[in-house]
């Protein structure tokens, strides 16, 4: 049966990473038989010019069809003037609230090649192989009310509002306990419990939820404890699963334990297994159009989607292989380039993995 995949370029380097990964399908439909109908749409920034949204009703609708999405990337300083509803992060929002894609993976693994690329040390890093499971529709980023209001002696305040209902802690759990059980089977859950009662809440819901996973090690850290041990000892992590923000930030930080930011790819989904694919990093607006961004974390996602969404992990892997024989032969784009390697543009990283694929 021939899959449907709904392409989302989005704003800045979006573009131009999209279109090395859309190289790889394509070359995975040609060489490989992978059956796929790919379509593309606007969100975003670019949705907004065209549109004045950024998520059109049209790209919503063909999304709730597609069995997957690709998206490179959205936002950027130009629509930074507009009003906070109808920025280009609304966009990315609605699209994972409108799916409820509500389990984020975020990989980090540090490829060997690229053990001198972190700035820790080697043996710090060295066979770093951590699952960040990050819930994605809740949270301080969903919380109603919220806003901006005038007190009574005329001073501005901000408010947001940090909710969890125990389901939807339950499963993100549940997600996090299932890796685990195909990885190390090691879960630490992340939370605040000691300041905040809805992240206390978290942690409750969390344990109890663990009586059905007596196989699993369970064990808890707070937030501010584990950035400092991202950074300390990393390798003590296997799964770690957390609220929408403290993940947000927590897989940011563990992206530059891996050499750079461009390598890693992400997961958003749903509880039918449709997913939305894309790399953590942002639209890096300053080097769009340059033909220098690193396409690996979208080529990379395109991995995840062929194995979490389309049942085709034969294909991931090939794709994963690839990515490791290009770094072998010290092919690097700039983020990622040191001495004695061969710096790259961003199209020619993108053939270099086509070519890795068909050898």
């Amino acid at each position: 049966m021939t899959k449907k995949i709904l392409i989302l370029p989005g704003d800045g380097i979006g573009q131009e990473i999209v279109a090395e990964a859309v190289k790889v399908l394509n070359t995975l439909k040609q060489k490989f038989n992978l059956a796929v109908e790919m379509t593309h749409g606007l969100v975003g920034g670019a949705a907004y010019d065209k549109t004045g949204s950024p998520l059109p009703q049209e790209t919503l609708d063909q999304a709730k069809q597609a069995d997957a999405i690709l998206l490179g990337a959205v936002g950027g300083p130009k629509w930074e003037p507009l009003d906070i509803s109808v920025r280009p992060e609304k966009g990315l929002l609605g699209l994972r609230a409108g799916l409820g894609l509500f389990a984020n993976l975020r990989p980090a693994i540090l490829y060997p090649q690229l053990a001198d690329a972190s700035t820790l040390k080697p043996e710090v890093v060295s066979g770093l192989n951590i699952m960040i499971v990050r819930e994605l529709t809740g949270g301080i980023y969903f919380g109603q009310p919220r806003g901006v209001r005038t007190l009574e002696n005329g001073e501005k305040e901000g408010f947001n509002t940090l909710v969890y209902r125990t389901s939807e802690i339950e499963r993100i759990a549940k997600v996090a306990f299932d890796i685990a059980r195909k990885r190390n089977g090691r879960v630490c859950s992340v939370d605040k419990a000691n300041v905040l009662e809805c992240t206390e809440h978290w942690r409750n819901v969390v344990i109890e939820t663990h009586k059905a996973y007596s196989d699993v090690q369970l064990s808890h850290m707070y937030v501010d404890n584990a950035a400092m041990q991202l950074v300390r000892a990393p390798k003590q992590f296997d799964v770690i699963v957390t609220t929408n923000m403290f993940g947000d930030i927590l897989s940011d930080e563990a992206a530059m334990l891996t050499g750079s930011i461009g390598m890693l790819p992400s997961a958003s989904l749903n509880a039918s297994g449709q997913g939305m694919y894309e790399p953590i990093h942002g639209s890096a607006p300053d080097i769009a159009g340059k033909n220098v961004a690193n396409p690996l974390a979208t080529i990379l996602s395109v991995a995840m989607m062929l194995r979490y969404s389309l049942d085709e992990a034969a294909l991931a892997e090939r794709i994963e292989e690839a990515v490791s024989w290009v770094l072998d032969e010290g092919l690097r784009t700039a983020d990622i380039y040191s001495a004695g390697m061969t710096k790259i543009s961003t199209s020619e990283m993108g053939d270099a993995i086509v070519d890795a694929l068909v050898a």
